[in-house]
Parts: structure tokens; C-alpha cells; sequence
């Protein structure tokens, strides 16, 4: 066996994390590390371990405590001995913590130079861990990977690949989170989180795809070929945050996220149960040298409560009572961190907890989606009369708020007129402050005619449409100094420019007029509660929970601000997706031909109206959207529209029923 390369399983790495230092010193020299220096009191090894013998350093660092022997295979010089009881070896762990965190450059170590080459090897050896099922294709999308949780675990041992390589082109840490959000509970998923949180590049998500589906004996090419497209220095240092959500499956597919890490000589952070904005929050935190706030759940809990408080600090005391809230927390991670975070929050808060995991499974007639689709409250949520409710979705990005009336009936309260409220007090607090920063909403196709016609002609504020997918509406928002944008299923944050940010920070601290002063400061506690690397359920409740206060709003009234136009929502399957081609965000059909002529045809048929068509990004299935004046005139246009599509665009099975 050549050194540097090594042959330690996992299993046998955990079973020499307690054997003795003689069995040790064997174990470490037979895998990697023959030669040996001195580090202050204590000799040690100064041959790089192989990525798996750094598996092993790794968990023997995590299971050293104070007053112990340092874990590792050393040899004590005499005048150490008596010293060594007294904590742990500071020069031994330092240097230990260099072996794991191997930046593999050049480097002289007792005179000896080392460069460090990908280890095929120890990739090939975990890989047959993570064997890939026969017949078995996949595609990264928006969300990432999704499917049985059954069929991933060589997806992500990959992804622990890929995302080391990300991480040393990038020379910043990336995330990789397990999670399938709004999906069933048996489903799960994977998505990389780039360096300030924000999702994963289209260039790379063609390499997460070709890898996810390649054969076994077909990595290493791929691997190679990557580096060198994207001119990846493998002696760059890699880091790794990971998290999960609360699947039963998600924590052995993390392990082999880690997997893939420790293949490829990557140093990993594993933040174990977390939201997915928790997860972007921190890579962002960390790859800013903490300047957007601390790498920890526990700072994010303290920034964002920090920022409510102050924020709702000039609310009326005589609307305290509007701050109750009951909250479906999708029997999902929504719940458990807000538990944990309920102790920093004021008490003027009031929130109740539902599906909080400890009964029900995950996303089971209940979260953000399930609401949003059948336009109903979740189980196991009773609500009375004009009480306030929001719903989160699986791993709490996702939010939408809803209430009965007093006659029964259900109202939803979705991203658009999240949107619209979010909008509307940053446009009131920039006209205090007399500022004239360039602000825009951003939506897609998807969202309500009548929220696009407030905005536009009531609240003068520019709206643009982009296509379906956040990573669209999140750069599209990059180019204002304000982005506001939420897709109507409850997915969306605020971007603030750099330029912006800096403006409103340096009128709360040095404007001289008291009126302007006090709303730079409200404008900079806004842009500390939101979380600016990814939609977070969290965070936008927060947010919408102030701004209510602040206004003293109620949800009626706020649902009030503007009357959805009736739609409908249906789809076709077809033979072949890719038939249908779009353009202007998706509103205009081009493929196949005479389809958006039908369209057009039938639109002039109701008041008010609009439809569009657009392929899946997942299946076979075309999407269709229609408005009208009343629900009867907007189902019909949909069951009109499928028709069209049915026969013009290859629809297979039985052809579209009228809508019940």
C-alpha cells in the first residue's frame, strides 16, 4: 500500500478511536503516516494522512477532553509528562488540526516537501460504499435532487465530492443541505449552497447532474475534467458546512455527504438539525468572515431576535394583542428551532406551536404547500374567527398566512401580498428617510393580476417578471438597490445592495433630524431581521409579524389591501415536455405552433383574463395558469386552455376534464 493513500473503512476508523497508543502509532504508520517529528513536548507524525487516516484524526479530535492524553499516536518527552495532566496539548492539537485541515500546497514540514494529488483511490474505495442504482437518472434542478430516499445515498456521497471541489475553486466554504422540503416524508434530497448563501450556479448543476448519473468507473474522468474546466487548485484548502432536516433518512445520507468530503481530503463542519436558511445564513456568515453575523444557529437566533425587538419597539402597547400568532410547523424542523428560539424572542410575542413533529409525519395534510394547494386550513389547526395563522413548509422556507372569517369561510394570505406588505413599509420608511433608492418588486408569471396592478399603479412601485425558480427571481432582484421578491407559494426575502445598506446604516447613526434618524433605524433593523441569502419561514414571520404591529394591522386588513383575481391552476401530461417552448418569463408560448394563438383566442373570451402554459421541470406534464373575473370563468379557461395543449402538444392518457 503507498503511503498517503490508505485503506481504512470508516467502521475500522471508529473502532481505533479508543485503542491504545502503541496500536495507535501502527495504525496511523501503516495508513499514510510513517515518519515522525517533534511539536513542542510531543512527537508526531509529519507525513500527510491519507483522506481516510484523516477520517480517523478527525473523530480522534472530537472525542479528546481536558485532562486526557492527546488521542493521537505521540510519544511524551520527559519533561512533558508532568504537565500533561494538566489539559490538552495546545501545540499537538494545532498541528493535528493542520493534518486534517491539509491545505495541500507545498509545504516543508522537518525539511521533507509534499504535494498533494487527488486520491482516486480513496475515492473509488468509499464509492463502493455509495454504489449507484442500475437504470437509476437523475436531474439537479432549482431544488436540487429529489426522489425516494431509498435511491440517494450515492447522490450524496457525490455531492460531498462535488462539493469540495466548489469549495477549493470558490476558496470559500459551501453548504450542502439534505432535505426535500415540502415533499413526502419517504422522499428526501440534496442542494448545495454557494459562497454567500445564495443556490448553486447552472454550470455546476450540469456537473452535479452528470455526476449524480454517472457509472462508477466513469468518476474519476469526471472529476478531472471538472477541475480542469473550472481550473480547480487542488492544494486549496476545502471546507464544508452540512446540515439536515428531520426525514428519518437524513441523517445516514449526511453521512455520506461526509463521505464524499473525506474522500477528496475536505474538512467538514456537520451542523446536524437545521433549517435550510439556517444552513445558507451560516455559510454566508462564514465566508464574510462573520460580518453578515456568527457561523452559529445560536447567532442567528440572537440577530434576528435583536433586530425584531428593536424593530417593534415604537409598536402601540395597545396592540400587543395582535401579536399572537398559531403557527403549522409542517411536523417539521420549523418547529424544533423554534422552539429553541422562542427563549430570545420578547414576550410580547406570543406564538403557538402545531404539527410540531411529535405526532403526525412530515408534510401530511399539512405546511406551507398543502395549504397554498387546496386553499384549506392544515390538520390539526383549528382556528377560530379572524385568529392569525401562517404555515411553514417542511424545512422552513416557505410561509404562507391564512385565517376564517366570521362566517366560515377560509382566506389565504400567500407571497404576493407578502410581498406587498414587505414592499409597501420599506417604500413608506425610504420616503421618511428622503431617499430616493431604486426599489422593485420581482415576481413570476405565477403571480396575481391584482397584486402586479396595486403595486404598479397604486403603490408606484416597478414590478418585474422573471422566470419560475428562485435562483431567477433572486438574481433578478440583485439588480436594485432594493429586491423585494416571493413567489406566490410563500418562497421569498428582500435584497439590500451593499451601496443601499451602507446609506441607510450611515443615516441611523449620523442623521441629525430625529424623524429621519428614527426611520433609518427602523429601515436598519429590517435589513438585519431578514435573512438575505434565501427565503426563510423564520425570518419573514418576523418580519411580517413587526410590520403588522408597527401599522397595527390586522390580517383582514391586510388581506384587504388588494381582491385576488379568481384563478386556477391545472396540468397535461404529455408525451414530451420539451415540445413546449416559452418566452417573456414563460408568459408566451412559442412552441409548438398555433398553441399561443389558441391562447389568445380563448382569453378574449372572459373579462379579466390571462392564462399560460409552461413545461415541468421535473416530469412529463405541462403546467397551466388562468385568471377571469369569477371562479367559474377561470376554471373554465384552464379546461380550455388544457384542451389546447392536450392536442397540440402530444398529451397522452385520458384527455382534461372540465374543473369540478
Amino acid at each position: 500500500m503507498n503511503p498517503g493513500t490508505g485503506g481504512l473503512s470508516r467502521r475500522a476508523a471508529e473502532s481505533h478511536v479508543g485503542s491504545s497508543w502503541g496500536s495507535r502509532q501502527n495504525l496511523l504508520s501503516a495508513h499514510g503516516v510513517g515518519a515522525w517529528g517533534r511539536a513542542g513536548r510531543w512527537q508526531y507524525p509529519v507525513v500527510p494522512p491519507s483522506p481516510l487516516c484523516r477520517c480517523w484524526l478527525q473523530r480522534c479530535l472530537q472525542s479528546w477532553a481536558p485532562g486526557q492524553h492527546p488521542p493521537f499516536p505521540g510519544r511524551p518527552t520527559p519533561k512533558a509528562r508532568e504537565k500533561d495532566e494538566q489539559g490538552k496539548m495546545k501545540d499537538v492539537c494545532s498541528y493535528f488540526k493542520n493534518l486534517l485541515e491539509w491545505r495541500t500546497k507545498k509545504e516543508v514540514i522537518s525539511r521533507k516537501t509534499w504535494t498533494y494529488e487527488m486520491d482516486f483511490e480513496a475515492v473509488a474505495k468509499y464509492s463502493a460504499l455509495h454504489l449507484k442504482p442500475a437504470g437509476l437518472s437523475l436531474q439537479y434542478g432549482t431544488a436540487g435532487f429529489r426522489t425516494k430516499a431509498g435511491h440517494l445515498d450515492h447522490v450524496m456521497y457525490r455531492m460531498g465530492l462535488l462539493a469540495v471541489l466548489r469549495s477549493r475553486q470558490t476558496k470559500s466554504t459551501i453548504g450542502v443541505m439534505v432535505t426535500a422540503s415540502h415533499n413526502p416524508e419517504e422522499d428526501n434530497g440534496v442542494k448545495l449552497v454557494d459562497p454567500l448563501g445564495e443556490m448553486l450556479t447552472s454550470a455546476w448543476e450540469e456537473y452535479a447532474t452528470r455526476l449524480a448519473n454517472a457509472e462508477e468507473q466513469e468518476i474519476q474522468s469526471i472529476l478531472t475534467e471538472i477541475c480542469q474546466k473550472e481550473a480547480v487548485k487542488l492544494h486549496e484548502h476545502a471546507s464544508v458546512f452540512i446540515g439536515r432536516d428531520t426525514r428519518h433518512s437524513s441523517e445516514k445520507l449526511s453521512q455520506s455527504v461526509i463521505d464524499g468530503v473525506s474522500a477528496l481530503g475536505g474538512q467538514y463542519h456537520d451542523y446536524g438539525l437545521v433549517t435550510t436558511p439556517q444552513l445558507h445564513y451560516m455559510v454566508c456568515c462564514q465566508n464574510t468572515q462573520e460580518d453578515y453575523g456568527k457561523a452559529t444557529v445560536e447567532g442567528y437566533y440572537q440577530k434576528l431576535s435583536k433586530a425584531f425587538g428593536e424593530l417593534t419597539k415604537q409598536a402601540s402597547s395597545s396592540e400587543d394583542d395582535q401579536m399572537c400568532l398559531k403557527i403549522d410547523c409542517a411536523n417539521g424542523i420549523g418547529a424544533l428551532k423554534l422552539k429553541e428560539m422562542e427563549r430570545y424572542l420578547p414576550k410580547k410575542l406570543l406564538i403557538h406551536l402545531y404539527n410540531d413533529g411529535t405526532k403526525e409525519k412530515l408534510n401530511h395534510l399539512c405546511g406551507a404547500d398543502f395549504v397554498k394547494v387546496h386553499q384549506k386550513p392544515p390538520l390539526g389547526l383549528e382556528i377560530k374567527p379572524n385568529e392569525r395563522c401562517c404555515s411553514f413548509d417542511g424545512d422552513a422556507d416557505r410561509i404562507v398566512y391564512y385565517y376564517n372569517d366570521t362566517a366560515g369561510h377560509f382566506h389565504l394570505v400567500d407571497g404576493d401580498k407578502i410581498a406587498t406588505l414587505i414592499s409597501t413599509f420599506i417604500k413608506e420608511l425610504l420616503i421618511q428617510v428622503g431617499q430616493t433608492l431604486k426599489m422593485a418588486v420581482v415576481q413570476t408569471a405565477y403571480a396575481n393580476g391584482s397584486s402586479t396592478c396595486y403595486l404598479e399603479e397604486t403603490m408606484k412601485v416597478p414590478v418585474h417578471c422573471t422566470k419560475t425558480g428562485v435562483k431567477h427571481l433572486h438574481h433578478k432582484a440583485q439588480e436594485f438597490d432594493i429586491g423585494v421578491y416571493f413567489e406566490a407559494n410563500g418562497h421569498g426575502t428582500v435584497l439590500f445592495s451593499k451601496a443601499a445598506e451602507e446609506k441607510i446604516r450611515h443615516m441611523a447613526k449620523e442623521e441629525k433630524e430625529n424623524q429621519k434618524r428614527e426611520a433609518a433605524k427602523m429601515l436598519e433593523n429590517t435589513i438585519d431581521l431578514i435573512n438575505q441569502t434565501v427565503g426563510d419561514a423564520i425570518s419573514d414571520m418576523l418580519v411580517i409579524e413587526a410590520i403588522l404591529a408597527l401599522k397595527g394591522l390586522t390580517v383582514q386588513q391586510w388581506d384587504a389591501i388588494y381582491t385576488d383575481l379568481p384563478n386556477r391552476q391545472l396540468k397535461v401530461k404529455v408525451a414530451d415536455r420539451r415540445v413546449i417552448d416559452t418566452t417573456d418569463a414563460e408568459r408566451r408560448a412559442v412552441a409548438p405552433p398555433g398553441l399561443q394563438e389558441k391562447i389568445d383566442e380563448l382569453v378574449k373570451k372572459y373579462r379579466l383574463s390571462r392564462a399560460f402554459v409552461r413545461p415541468s421541470g421535473t416530469e412529463d406534464v405541462v403546467r397551466v395558469y388562468s385568471e377571469a373575473d369569477t371562479q367559474e370563468n377561470a376554471d373554465s379557461l384552464a379546461h380550455e386552455v388544457s384542451l389546447a395543449v392536450y392536442h397540440l402538444a402530444g398529451g397522452i392518457g385520458e384527455p382534461p376534464q372540465p374543473v369540478c
